[in-house]
């Protein structure tokens, strides 16, 4: 299963370099093709290496998301050139929409006539210019600010029969950190101190502590053991721990520094005289069976929770005797936008469960619940649009 994820880990990228390249090479020979091209040798010549430019950019952003590439760069250059081809494919693809955008437009003031007045044609000249100017005020705003933008999120959690020493039960979760050139050292640990100031019960960390191999997975862990909660630190482990290979020894290392990272297990805490019973599972693998045997880590008579970082495992959690489930993975999509009452963002490809709280209705009332974090760090693009970064401060309540 392991060389499998691993092997076909990257093809989402390659479909994405593809397209886009696509998408330049159409929008290049469109151009080339066009009256002012084939009047001006000049500006044939720069629009063919306006191209090779960014197929170049395209291919070494892609080539560098393999460590045999990688590792002849340091590491802040190799993420760094990732991030800088993720993110001209992304705002290549919002200018092209801005650019076709702007082309119905004149087409639609040249039936009408628009064109045919003055102020009318300066007006839907300036319309076109703004519109090419959105995707590249968006994009920076994401990659400069929003990504940045980090706060507590508070949920409450309403269960129904919770045990009465478990009614107010506050936990704090951190994550899809990531630590990697595109997030520090020093954000994490305002991540840690924002976690420590909710004064948790719990403190969970749900996986992906890091990108990849080459990320300071050491300077994570010591950053995550300054978590203080009355009862521990427990995590789980998620995609990109199988994909560094480093799931055994942040387990280890984890335990080193106080935290307990469940691999399958399950650990019971005692509140009062009520029991919660936290469960964690490595990263469950889409399209696969999910949660074998995770029945076994339940215990009768407790309040059993599970820690997931694929959140899609949320209706076999359910069956599998699991009220709630908290899990990351997804970013809260990222980059997200509502267009016509939709939730746009690549996410919802993989799961319905993107970003907050969702329920199981059993016979009308609220039954099972998963919470699914928007996280702190990112991957690929960095940049959040539509999905700032947090650390989840939850509540658990009594109904």
């Amino acid at each position: 299963m392991l060389v499998s994820l691993s092997a076909y880990r990257f093809l989402p990228d390659l479909i994405a370099m593809s397209l886009v390249t696509l998408v330049h090479s159409g929008i290049a020979w469109a151009i080339f093709m066009g009256r002012a091209a084939q009047q001006s040798q000049r500006i044939r010549m720069a629009i063919a290496a306006a191209w090779a430019i960014s197929v170049t950019v395209l291919a070494l952003g892609f080539l560098l998301r393999f460590g045999r590439v990688a590792r002849h760069f340091p590491t802040w250059a190799a993420g760094w050139g990732r991030g800088a081809a993720f993110l001209w494919a992304f705002l290549s693809l919002l200018l092209a929409a801005a650019y076709g955008l702007g082309l119905v437009i004149s087409h639609w003031a040249a039936r009408s006539h628009a064109f045919h007045s003055p102020g009318r044609r300066r007006f839907l000249g300036g319309v076109r210019w703004a519109l090419l100017g959105v995707p590249v005020v968006a994009t920076g705003y994401g990659t400069f600010v929003q990504r940045f933008r980090l706060s507590v999120r508070e949920q409450s959690i309403l269960i129904p029969d919770l045990p009465l020493d478990l009614d107010g039960l506050r936990l704090a979760q951190l994550t899809d950190i990531h630590l990697s050139p595109y997030l520090s050292v020093r954000e994490l640990e305002r991540a840690v101190e924002m976690a420590n100031e909710t004064h948790p019960h719990v403190t969970l960390v749900t996986g992906d502590l890091i990108t990849s191999g080459a990320d300071p997975l050491d300077d994570c862990l010591k950053a995550l053991a300054r978590l203080k909660a009355d009862a521990g630190v427990f995590g789980c482990m998620g995609n990109h721990e199988i994909y560094a290979g480093t799931e055994a020894y942040t387990q280890a290392e984890g335990a080193r520094l106080g935290m307990r990272f469940l691999r399958q297990q399950a650990e019971l805490l005692r509140f009062g005289a009520a029991n919660l019973n936290l469960a964690g599972v490595d990263y469950q693998r889409f399209h696969t069976p999910y949660l074998r045997h995770a029945e076994t880590l339940t215990v009768p008579g407790a309040f059993n929770v599970l820690l997931s970082h694929n959140p899609d495992v949320f209706p076999v959690a359910a069956a599998k005797g699991f009220p709630l489930t908290l899990s990351g993975h997804t970013h809260g999509g990222q980059v997200r936008a509502e267009i016509l009452g939709q939730d746009l963002n690549i996410a919802r490809f993989f799961t319905p469960y993107v970003d907050g709280l969702y329920r199981i209705s059993e016979g009308g009332k609220d039954g099972a619940a998963i919470f699914v974090s928007r996280g702190i760090g990112t991957i690929a693009l960095p940049a959040r649009l539509g999905a700032p970064p947090e650390v989840a401060f939850l509540k658990l309540c009594r109904t």
